[in-house]
């Protein structure tokens, strides 16, 4: 049971991380107007139309945050803790955030989106991972986008990224009612900096969790994140699993799809399958779809020219549940 002053306490918080990131936004999207008028002389613009767009992920925003207190006192997962870290931490962050959003602003500028390519680099990684993302400064590759990663994830989402996150766990939860924790095993495919493993553990101390990555040095940052908790971080491609077949009980993967190429969604789809035992169950989550949620569909079409998603595009249109139906998986449950 959540007393009322917890629930007041989680709403400070996350009013307080809003502001945060969302003030962060504005600013990075002025710092970014201010290069392109360093560049090229304004032109004469229509006056914007009217739309409600901003209302609307308010809504949605707002909507997020009540289904996870919700989640929290249904017993879901604890209470949310966000790890932020400490203020100092959280102030030289920003810093670096700033530093870094001019760099972004000249790669978008110049549609620089590979500057992290090097053909040495493929015998390490494959061609479509040596791309400057979000036109982030050294790709997935480097220290520096490990450490600005989950800053940057939570100023486009305007805080509530780890809330989506967390929406992972109630199908685990679900899963695991009933089922002794000790002898069950999560794989977190491509787990980033970790944060997701940390609520698992959170939620579910007995339960064996893996996660892998094909950065190390996301899984380096994603090891410091995740302490004091207990896992298994292995740097690995998902579309070649290190694993048995029927290794796990239990798949989760954020993100991934949009960011790979359509043959490579198919081939990590074979793999999840391929690891999974039977009667297993893979919670997945990514970006919304064409058709979705139409009030989104325009946003959507944008999104990859705005922030350098190579792959977006055709992920967009990528017919999900055929793809996953291909490979022996049942859809079970979503919610868009």
């Amino acid at each position: 049971m959540i007393s009322p002053l917890d629930r007041l306490s989680y709403i400070a918080r996350q009013c307080a991380r809003v502001a945060w990131y969302t003030g962060h936004y504005l600013a990075a999207g002025e710092l970014h107007r201010a290069e392109g008028r360093a560049e090229n002389p304004p032109k004469p613009q229509p006056a914007p139309r009217q739309t409600s767009s901003s209302g609307i992920l308010l809504e949605e925003l707002f909507a997020l945050f009540r289904t996870d207190l919700a989640n929290a006192e249904a017993g879901h997962y604890p209470l949310p803790r966000d790890h932020d870290g400490s203020f100092t931490e959280l102030l030289k962050l920003s810093r670096e955030f700033f530093s870094d959003v001019p760099l972004a602003a000249g790669r978008k500028s110049a549609s620089a989106g590979r500057e992290v390519y090097d053909p040495a680099l493929e015998g390490e990684f494959p061609a479509y991972f040596l791309q400057n993302f979000h036109y982030q400064t050294g790709g997935y590759l480097t220290e520096g986008s490990a450490r600005l990663y989950d800053t940057q994830v939570e100023v486009l989402f305007s805080g509530s990224a780890n809330a989506m996150r967390r929406q992972c766990i109630v199908p685990v939860s679900e899963f695991l009612r009933g089922r002794d924790q000790r002898r069950l095993k999560l794989l977190d495919v491509a787990c980033g900096t970790g944060r997701l493993i940390r609520f698992m553990k959170q939620a579910f101390p007995r339960l064996a969790v893996v996660g892998v990555d094909l950065s190390p040095t996301y899984i380096d940052e994603a090891r410091r994140h995740v302490a004091p908790y207990d896992a298994e971080l292995r740097t690995a491609a998902a579309e070649n699993l290190p694993f048995p077949d029927a290794s796990f009980d239990l798949l989760a993967t954020v993100y991934l799809f949009h960011e790979v190429p359509g043959e490579v969604r198919h081939a990590i789809a074979r793999e999840m399958s391929r690891v999974l035992k039977p009667g297993g169950r893979l919670v997945f989550m990514d970006s919304l779809q064409l058709g979705d949620r139409p009030s989104f569909d325009g946003a959507l079409k944008s999104f990859p020219r705005n922030f350098h998603e190579p792959y977006f595009d055709s992920y967009l249109h990528d017919d999900l549940p055929g793809l996953f139906r291909a490979v022996g998986l049942t859809h079970v449950s979503s919610d868009n």
